[in-house]
């Protein structure tokens, strides 16, 4: 694994509740404050970080005085919120000492699903790491139920690897990785340095979705990292309290379980473009715009669009055309298709003043574009 995460300079980093929270007593001021030295100090070699945290609901708890934990929902939901005050209080005190700025972001399963809102988060997330700030990431718990929930926070990072288009999802467990059986029953069990994220067997060994010991445990990291692979990301699964985990990791060695990424990010972008996506639409180029697009690997700009075909929404994939309708690339759209019919033929300077809003200057981003 010392390649993939030597080499990334986008990092999404998940830390478990047990280890945020000190098996449940309340947020670790010790362990969040010595993730967030590692994080100064990745940010400082010109690497971009994402912290995706649990701890919530056992902050509320302790917050509110209580020693169990509620079963009935709105209880969760209200130990969420209490919780939630606590840890971004802590995250924003522990990275200011190192002269960093922090942001929570709440997401929730819905805003990941609806096109418009996933776009919407991942602009927000692009221009916070932009601004050189970390954003802490957790579940919404107090607005979601059973049906809306990424289930586990380990989902929520791959997630958001996706999301952020990362190079590596860094899994902190109080667990030292993957073994090819639980070492508490099997003595023959041996521990799993390095696999390739999505292997079936990978699922046996995590003891399989029903069983004891998968349940909401190695299991879910298992899928993790396959999810993430799906964007090119590879996951390390690594014990949270070693010494300098992250700074080591990112140094080339070898700590935990690898779950390395079959497809590198760009190819994996590219089939997905290329593939999986229905076109909703598509935009006629004219020559001038075709060639910054196939020779220049430019974005695309409204000034340069003749004509729009279709019904299409913000973030929908769709054609890019050349004068004589032949396809040259594909990508997401910024604008819906009444809004590009409006901003068609004029500068990017003119879009808020035709539209009352500006979401970006280029109707399709070259990062979201691929020449087919």
């Amino acid at each position: 694994m010392s390649e993939p995460l030597r080499a990334a300079r986008r990092i999404v980093v998940k830390v478990g509740s047990s280890l945020v929270t000190d098996e449940g007593r309340g947020i670790d001021a010790e362990a969040v404050g010595n993730w967030c030295r590692q994080l100064a100090a990745l940010a400082a070699q010109g690497r971009e970080v994402v912290m995706v945290s649990s701890g919530a609901i056992a902050e509320g708890m302790k917050r509110l005085g209580w020693a169990t934990r509620p079963t009935e929902l709105h209880e969760l939901q209200a130990a969420a919120a209490v919780g939630q005050m606590g840890l971004a209080q802590m995250y924003e005190t522990q990275l200011s000492r190192h002269g960093l700025r922090s942001a929570q972001v709440l997401l929730t399963h819905a805003d990941l699903a609806d096109r418009e809102r996933y776009l919407n988060a991942r602009s927000t997330l692009l221009t916070l790491l932009g601004l050189q700030v970390i954003p802490v990431i957790n579940e919404n718990d107090t607005v979601v139920n059973d049906e809306i929930k990424f289930g586990d926070n380990d989902t929520l990072g791959a997630l958001v690897a996706n999301l952020v288009e990362a190079d590596a999802l860094v899994i902190l467990t109080d667990q030292r990785g993957l073994y090819s059986a639980d070492p508490r029953q099997d003595p023959q069990a041996r521990f799993i340095d390095e696999a390739v994220a999505g292997d079936p067997a990978l699922e046996a060994m995590a003891g399989g979705a029903g069983s004891s010991i998968g349940r909401g445990g190695m299991i879910t990291k298992v899928l993790a990292a396959r999810r993430a692979a799906g964007s090119g990301a590879s996951t390390v699964i690594a014990w949270g309290r070693e010494p300098d985990v992250l700074l080591r990791l990112a140094a080339g060695e070898s700590i935990g379980t690898a779950l390395v990424a079959g497809t590198a990010k760009v190819a994996a972008r590219k089939q997905w473009m290329v593939d999986h996506l229905q076109l909703r639409g598509a935009v006629m180029v004219d020559d001038g715009a075709a060639r910054k697009l196939r020779d220049e690997g430019k974005s695309l700009l409204p000034i340069g669009v003749t004509g729009v075909d279709g019904d299409f929404h913000r973030g929908d994939v769709i054609a890019v055309r050349g004068a004589q309708g032949e396809e040259i690339a594909r990508g997401l759209a910024n604008y819906s298709s009444a809004e590009a019919r409006l901003i068609a033929r004029k500068p990017s300077s003119q879009i808020a003043g035709l539209l009352g809003f500006a979401n970006e200057p280029e109707l399709i981003h070259r990062d979201n574009l691929v020449l087919v």
